[in-house]
């Protein structure tokens, strides 16, 4: 009996585990159960990819990270158009020496006939400063051009800060406002001083005090070489030029009140000083892109000038040669090229341009944003100026002296003061465009062979690029010269301006490129 019931018990259990291990349908139920569960999955997470992916746009936006640094890299690029350029060590140095004789009191006159426009002017009166020190004269205030293109009737102290004049430079030699009343009817010595004449020259001209004891310069400029100077000399000019020839009280405050105008306007400006004038373009003879009744007119004005000697002159070869300034149309591509941005301010540092509006627009249809002394300021405050070219010109010195960028079209007396200027009051920059080497690339655009954008840009970043490479080992071999020989000054080409050797100031002349 125990026996069959614990057989039973042993069928019952095989049973139940025979049933378990054998049945097909639970297994295939698990596996049916997990592979659905994979597919729900892969699924679900499908869906939601592409849910994602359709919220996205088709042609998607750079990420936070890249398009802040594309912004930080554009953002510097335009400030290397405006930053300063690298002073490279160089520093003003007009003091006297421990040399310098000081001032002697003189009973011997030179009076002084300035010449030119406001800038010949003031370099040549900077001459004559230096002149009267060397053969140890009394300095009469000069009197100004008034029979020039311009005819301005404006005296010295309308122009200049007179008083300012006088007292700065009262170490260096004696200055009175007139000639001693007694002194104006006897004999003069009327002298037109050899030009780029050297210290050797007025000392022996001291001769002429033993007859005379008033002796006239009839012509101021170019008066006193660049080169082979006493050292005291050349600080001497720079003195008179950048420290003691102020502008008037009132010239000085206007033009300060219109740079502000300008602040207010853009923060920072270029000053173009668009050399496309009428007596410019009939000086140098340049026609290039006028019509034949202005080329006409031009070559009849120079025909009327006496002081002009060259009368027959080839505009073809002077603009090849890059004797001529830019046009407007031209001004435009280059500032383009270089990448200054179409809102960028530019003031108009000059008088009327020649053509007006219309070739104006050529430069104002790529820079909209272009003001002149006429939008700056209204006519009551511009009449005192009216027939007085000199003071206008005066505004526009000051105007470009503060400006972030200034860009001559022609190196001419303005363009190099201003540029010596600039670097005086602490390397502020200069674009000095290669108008030799411009007029190639105009040429090919011209004729299809270049077109405007990055390859034209390329050129001329290359072009100003390889001129600043050059500037900088001028500057390194200056530097080696002046370790060797300090009391020594650094010397320019002879023949080139007086205006320029201004810059001896910073013992060694950079020209700033791009």
């Amino acid at each position: 009996m125990v026996n069959r019931s614990f057989a039973q018990h042993r069928a019952s259990s095989n049973s139940r585990f025979l049933l378990r291990k054998s049945s097909p349908f639970a297994f295939s139920l698990c596996l049916i159960f997990i592979f659905a569960s994979s597919i729900f999955v892969f699924f679900f997470f499908c869906a939601r990819n592409v849910l994602e992916d359709e919220q996205k746009p088709l042609f998607p936006e750079p990420e936070e990270f890249p398009s802040h640094s594309q912004a930080k890299s554009e953002q510097k690029s335009v400030n290397h158009l405006w930053d300063a350029p690298s002073s490279h060590g160089f520093h003003p140095c007009v003091k006297p020496t421990s040399r310098y004789g000081a001032a002697q009191t003189s009973d011997r006159y030179i009076t002084v006939r300035s010449n030119g426009g406001l800038n010949q002017m003031r370099a040549g009166i900077s001459d004559m400063v230096a002149v009267a020190h060397i053969m140890n004269g009394t300095l009469v205030i000069p009197q100004l051009d008034k029979r020039s293109f311009w005819h301005d009737t404006s005296t010295f102290s309308d122009i200049f800060d007179e008083h300012h004049f006088i007292k700065t430079l009262q170490s260096d030699i004696k200055i009175v406002k007139e000639l001693p009343k007694e002194l104006e009817s006897i004999p003069h010595a009327r002298k037109h001083f050899t030009s780029w004449a050297g210290f050797g020259y007025y000392e022996e001209m001291t001769r002429l005090w033993k007859d005379y004891q008033v002796i006239h310069v009839a012509k101021s400029d170019s008066r006193l070489a660049n080169n082979d100077l006493p050292l005291d000399i050349q600080r001497l000019r720079c003195r008179a030029m950048y420290e003691a020839l102020h502008f008037a009280p009132p010239i000085e405050n206007f033009g300060k009140k219109l740079v502000e105008r300008l602040r207010l306007r853009g923060g920072r400006y270029i000053a173009l000083h668009l050399r496309y004038e009428k007596d410019m373009l009939s000086f140098t003879g340049c026609t290039y892109g006028l019509t034949h009744l202005e080329a006409e007119e031009l070559e009849i004005m120079r025909e009327k000038t006496p002081h002009w000697k060259i009368k027959n002159i080839n505009s073809t070869q002077q603009r090849i040669e890059g004797l001529c300034p830019l046009t407007p149309k031209e001004v435009g591509i280059f500032l383009q090229a270089l990448g200054y941005l179409p809102s960028t301010l530019i003031y108009i540092a000059a008088g009327e341009i020649y053509g007006g509006d219309t070739r104006l627009s050529e430069l104002s249809s790529r820079f909209p944003n272009i003001v002149t002394k006429e939008t700056l300021a209204t006519e009551e405050e511009l009449k005192p100026f009216i027939n007085h070219a000199s003071q206008s010109a005066a505004l526009d010195y000051i105007i470009s002296i503060e400006s972030d960028v200034f860009v001559p079209t022609y190196s001419g007396n303005m363009a190099r003061a201003v540029e010596g200027h600039r670097r005086y009051l602490g390397h502020r920059k200069t674009i000095s465009p290669d108008r030799k080497g411009l007029v190639d690339i105009f040429d090919k655009l011209e004729k299809g062979q270049l077109r405007e954008g990055s390859s034209l840009s390329d050129h001329v970043h290359r072009m100003h690029k390889n001129s600043k490479r050059t500037c900088n080992l001028q500057s390194k071999f200056s530097q080696t010269r002046r370790s060797k020989k300090k009391e020594r000054s650094t010397t320019w080409n002879k023949g080139s301006s007086a205006i320029q050797d201004r810059r001896i100031i910073l013992r060694k002349p950079i020209r700033v490129y791009m």
